[in-house]
C-alpha cells in the first residue's frame, strides 16, 4: 500500500507540474504575442487599414467574438503564435491576394493595405517588433522601479586552480573594475560579458588594493547547467564574494527605471546579435538555440521558483527575442515585408507578383527549417536528461 501510495503521489505531482508548465507557458507565450499582434493592430487602424481577423493561435478557432468595426477576435486550437489579418491578405502571414486585390471596388481599397503609401505600410509592419521592445522596457523597468535592484558587487573571493582566471593572475578580494573599457557594477555584468566571449581576449581592470592592476583573461568555453539545458558558456573560474557587504540594493527614480528598463532591453538585443555573429563566424554551435518545447519547460521553472514576478521577466526577455526574429529579412516575417517595402521605395514601384510570391515560398522554406531546427534541439534535450542522447 505505501508503494501504491508512493506511485499516486508521484503521479499527481508529475501531473500538477505538468499543468503549471502549460499554464506558465501559455501565459508568457500569449501575452508576447498578444503585445506584437497589437502593435501591427493598433497601427494599421490608425492608417485606415480594415482589420478582418486577430488570432491568438492557429488552425480551428476555439472561440471568438466581433468587436464594433468588424474585426473577429479569435483564439485558437494551436496557440504557438498569432496573427492579425488585413483587408487584401491572402493569409496569416499577410502575402497579398493579388486576384482579390485586382478586384476590389472603390470603398475596398480604403481600407486595404496594400492600397495604402509605402510609408504607412512599413510603419503597421514595424509596429509589431516595436511593441515588443517597448513591453520589455515597460516590464524591466517596472521591476526596477517597485522592487529596485539587488547587486551582487563584482568582488573575487575565489580562484579555482587551473582556470582562466588563475592563468590571467586573478587574485581573492580583486574588485572588477572594467571589461574592454566596460565599466562593471555587478557581478552579473562581469558574468554577461565572459559568457559570451569564450576564446576571446578581454582586456580586465582590477582594484587590488586601491591599486588598479591590468589582466588579460581568455574566458574557457564549458557546459555549464541552465533551465534551457547544458549551454556552452565562457567562464574566468571565479566566485564572488557572498557576504552581506557584497550586496546593495539599487533603488530607482521613474526616469531612472526607465533607463534601467532600456539598458536591460539593450543588453538582451547586443547579447542575441554577439552570439549571431559568433554562430556565423562558426564560434557558436546551433544547439544553443531552443524552441517551444525548451520554453515551455523554463515558464514552468521560473513559475515554480519566481511565480508572476519570474514569469514577466521572461516574458520581457522573449519579448525581445521575437521582436528580433521578426526584423530578420526574411519574406513572411515583418523584416521580409520591410526588405520589399524598402525595395519598392527605391524602384517607385513594387516587386513583380511573381518576384513576391517566391520570396514568400522562400521564406516558408526558411522558416519550416528553422523551426525544425529548434524542435530537433529540444528533442535532443529532452532526450539527454532521460539518457536516451548524447
Amino acid at each position: 500500500m505505501e508503494l501504491l501510495g508512493g506511485l499516486i503521489e508521484g503521479f499527481g505531482g508529475a501531473v500538477t507540474g505538468l499543468a503549471l508548465t502549460l499554464i506558465a507557458f501559455l501565459f508568457v507565450l500569449t501575452l508576447v504575442v498578444f503585445v506584437h499582434e497589437y502593435g501591427h493592430f493598433i497601427v494599421a487602424r490608425w492608417c485606415g487599414v480594415k482589420v478582418r481577423v486577430f488570432s491568438i493561435g492557429f488552425g480551428n478557432e476555439l472561440f471568438g467574438w466581433y468587436d464594433r468595426k468588424g474585426t473577429r477576435w479569435r483564439f485558437s486550437a494551436i496557440p504557438l503564435g498569432g496573427y492579425v489579418k488585413f483587408e487584401g491578405d491572402a493569409n496569416a502571414a499577410s502575402s497579398p491576394d493579388f486576384d482579390a486585390v485586382r478586384a476590389m471596388s472603390e470603398e475596398e481599397r480604403k481600407g486595404s493595405i496594400f492600397h495604402k503609401s509605402v510609408g504607412q505600410r512599413a510603419a503597421i509592419v514595424a509596429a509589431g517588433p516595436a511593441a515588443n521592445f517597448i513591453m520589455a522596457i515597460t516590464v524591466f523597468a517596472a521591476m526596477a522601479y517597485f522592487n529596485g535592484r539587488q547587486i551582487l558587487l563584482p568582488r573575487i573571493e575565489t580562484v579555482q586552480a587551473a582556470s582562466a582566471a588563475e592563468r590571467a593572475g586573478f587574485q581573492p578580494g580583486d574588485l572588477v573594475v572594467s571589461i574592454d573599457g566596460r565599466i562593471i557594477d555587478s557581478f552579473t555584468d562581469m558574468q554577461r560579458i565572459v559568457s559570451i566571449n569564450a576564446g576571446e581576449k578581454l582586456k580586465v581592470t582590477v582594484d587590488r588594493g586601491g591599486t588598479p592592476v591590468e589582466l588579460t583573461a581568455v574566458p574557457d568555453l564549458r557546459e555549464v547547467p541552465s533551465p534551457l539545458g547544458a549551454q556552452k558558456v565562457g567562464v574566468l573560474g571565479v566566485q564572488a564574494s557572498n557576504g552581506a557587504a557584497a550586496w546593495r540594493t539599487e533603488h530607482y527614480s521613474l526616469p531612472g527605471a526607465l533607463r534601467a528598463g532600456v539598458s536591460e532591453t539593450w543588453q538582451v538585443v547586443a547579447q542575441t546579435y554577439h552570439y549571431v555573429g559568433r554562430l556565423i563566424a562558426g564560434k557558436e554551435s546551433t544547439e544553443q538555440l531552443s524552441g517551444p518545447i525548451r520554453i515551455a519547460e523554463v515558464s514552468g521553472q521560473v513559475a515554480r521558483l519566481g511565480g508572476l514576478v519570474g514569469l514577466l521577466n521572461l516574458a520581457a526577455v522573449l519579448s525581445v527575442s521575437i521582436g528580433l526574429i521578426n526584423l530578420v529579412p526574411i519574406p513572411m516575417l515583418d523584416g521580409g515585408h520591410l526588405l520589399f517595402y524598402g525595395i519598392e521605395a527605391v524602384r517607385g514601384r513594387p516587386l513583380s507578383e511573381r518576384a513576391q510570391e517566391f520570396g514568400f515560398r522562400l521564406g516558408l522554406m526558411l522558416v519550416a527549417v528553422l523551426m525544425l531546427l529548434v524542435t530537433w534541439n529540444d528533442v535532443m534535450h529532452i532526450g539527454a536528461r532521460f539518457g536516451l542522447a548524447r
